[in-house]
């Protein structure tokens, strides 16, 4: 691909630094919170997201919780304490086997999708639990790349009250994680939901991140057309099948379609917080 288009999703790290602690100090403190919850895979988006959480409110005020299964990987728990470590954040470990593994049981023939289902599901109840308990805003972890291509759990690794980095591509998050000094063996290691043995995620997705974000860049964020995007040097085959994937999946990147009946509907009509001004 063009250097032109590589070029094009550098980011200004200090300053994307800066909107987005902002965004999440902002985000929380508006709806009368103090505290925040986030999930740690051990992986790169869960690691730069506990950076600007804590750099918004406080290690004192963030906790972060290891949620492995059985078949996790050691080094994931491992490079999700070594964030808890650098950043001096509250942290909770929280295995989820007992929890999951009488449900395998019960469907004979449970697919690995299933399983990982199943599991990212699960985290999202022990985190929403903890929220509660700790009394701070579960903060997302999901990056643009999977969210435009639906590589996510509905009410799984999808849910959050708010998603800092869900406009950040892969390679984006890579930069901003390296800015902040996340540590090298985090950015560096092949991405992975860890969801079963040898599980990464460009191998599920069938494409790098690199090859994705670019061209993901120019179908969203340029309005390239399929014939547009070909003519840019990309395969019509994955042209085709990675639009076809960002439309398929829109309905995971919104809350449920509320049908309409009246005059100001919830998600229609009333949308935002100045709506509430006056009330």
């Amino acid at each position: 691909m063009s250097t032109d288009l590589i070029a094009r999703l550098q980011i200004n790290t200090d300053l994307a630094e800066k909107i987005l602690v902002g965004f999440i100090r902002d985000a929380v403190h508006k709806v009368g919170f103090r505290r925040a919850v986030i999930g740690l895979s051990g992986g790169i988006d869960s690691a730069l997201a506990a950076y600007l959480t804590v750099a918004a409110l406080g290690p004192e005020n963030v906790l972060g919780i290891r949620m492995p299964y059985a078949s996790s990987s050691a080094d994931s728990m491992i490079d999700a304490q070594k964030v808890i470590d650098a950043l001096n954040m509250q942290s909770l470990t929280v295995p989820i086997t007992p929890f999951v593994a009488p449900f395998f049981e019960r469907f004979e023939g449970i697919t690995d999708t299933r399983k990982g289902n199943v599991m990212a599901r699960m985290r999202m109840i022990v985190l929403y639990d903890q929220s509660a308990a700790f009394g701070g805003l579960v903060i997302g972890t999901s990056n643009k790349t999977e969210a435009l291509i639906g590589y996510s759990t509905v009410y799984g690794d999808n849910a959050a009250a708010i998603q800092p980095i869900a406009d950040l591509y892969k390679t984006q998050v890579r930069q901003l994680a390296r800015a902040l000094g996340v540590p090298r063996s985090i950015i560096d290691k092949p991405p992975s939901a860890d969801l079963w043995v040898g599980q990464t995620d460009e191998g599920e997705i069938g494409y790098t991140y690199d090859q994705l974000d670019q061209l993901l860049y120019l179908l969203v964020d340029a309005r390239y057309s399929v014939d547009e995007a070909v003519a840019e040097g990309f395969d019509r085959a994955m042209v085709v099948d990675v639009w076809r994937r960002v439309r398929a999946n829109h309905y995971k990147r919104t809350m449920p379609t509320v049908a309409k009946l009246s005059q100001r509907t919830i998600g229609h009509d009333f949308l935002y917080l100045r709506d509430w001004v006056g009330a």
